[in-house]
Order: structure tokens, then sequence, then C-alpha cells
């Protein structure tokens, strides 16, 4: 079964490894099926019924994105809040649409990964920061899966960096 990644990059054209990771899934179109959400909804407008039934299709689904203010881009988190509804994604008459479904993030961070610690720079690590993610995925059903984070692109965004990303990526959606 293919793997649906959601891409939520604001400036997609700018970025240099969300971009590259795109690139190279879509060499691969038996396993990967990439839907970029600020290029299907430049204008924020998101057709629910349509990505529901998406979802429904996919066993496996990886919310990609660069991870800045501590979240993600905002259309990302109106795509959760519209698209997973009380009667659809949870709710006692619900079905649980996308219980059981395999869920995880693919997020790329500017810094070391040091730096997301108690002693570092932002006082908490990427699991701390990551936990309405979890417990979104948790109260829907889905089986949450560890993420896959690739730190340090600020401090180094050379080519040989963002490569060494690549195989680690495509391994992780491999193994989900």
């Amino acid at each position: 079964m293919k793997t649906l990644v959601i891409v939520t990059h604001p400036d997609i054209e700018k970025s240099v490894i969300n971009k590259r990771w795109i690139d190279e899934l879509k060499k691969y179109p038996e396993k990967y099926t990439v839907h970029q959400l600020y290029e299907i909804y430049p204008d924020g407008k998101i057709d629910v019924a349509q990505e529901q039934k998406m979802m429904e299709s996919y066993d496996k689904i990886v919310f990609q994105f660069p991870f800045y203010w501590f979240s993600s881009p905002p259309l990302l988190k109106q795509w959760l809040d519209e698209v997973l509804l009380y009667g659809w994604a949870y709710g006692s008459t619900s079905g649980y649409k996308l219980g059981g479904k395999k869920m995880s993030l693919a997020v790329t961070a500017g810094i070391d990964e040091e730096g997301y610690s108690a002693s570092g720079e932002y006082k908490y690590t990427m699991k701390e920061l990551f936990r309405p993610y979890e417990l979104t995925f948790d109260y829907i059903k889905a089986d949450y899966r560890e993420p896959f984070v690739y730190y340090g692109i600020e401090r180094d965004s050379s080519d040989e960096w963002i490569n060494r990303s690549v195989p680690m990526y495509l391994e992780f959606l491999d193994n989900l």
C-alpha cells in the first residue's frame, strides 16, 4: 500500500530540504503520493469531503513540514481543524474513519538536536513539542508512530547535508 505524504510548506520554491524530499518521493509514484496543501489550496479553502475521501484510501499517512514557531505552518493546523471532524474522525457514531491508520510526522528543524533539550536553547525535546499531534492522532484512534526529524538545516544547508537526509527519510517512510 502506498504512503500518503501531506506536505505543508508555505513557500516550497524557496525550500532547500522539503523540496528535495518531494523531488525524491516523486521518483517512486508506486510507493508515495505527495499531496501539497499550499499548492492545492493557495486560497486556504479546503475541500473537506475530498480530503476525507483521500485519507480513507491510505493506511499510512505522514505529515511533512518545516518546524517553525514551535509548530507547523498555519495551513496544517487549519487542515486538521477542518478535516478531522466530529462524526467522521471521532465521536460515538463516527466509525473513527482513520482508526488504526499509521500516522507520523516528517519535520525539518533549523537548529541541532541538542537545542531541543532541557538544557538546550529551546528547553523542550521534539517529543514534548509534538505532543499535540500525538494526542490528536490518539484521539482519532490512529496508530501514531515516532516522527522523523532532520535537524541542523540552519547550520548546514549544503547539498551534502541535504542529500544525507534523503535515504534516512525514505527508510523512515518504508519502515512506517
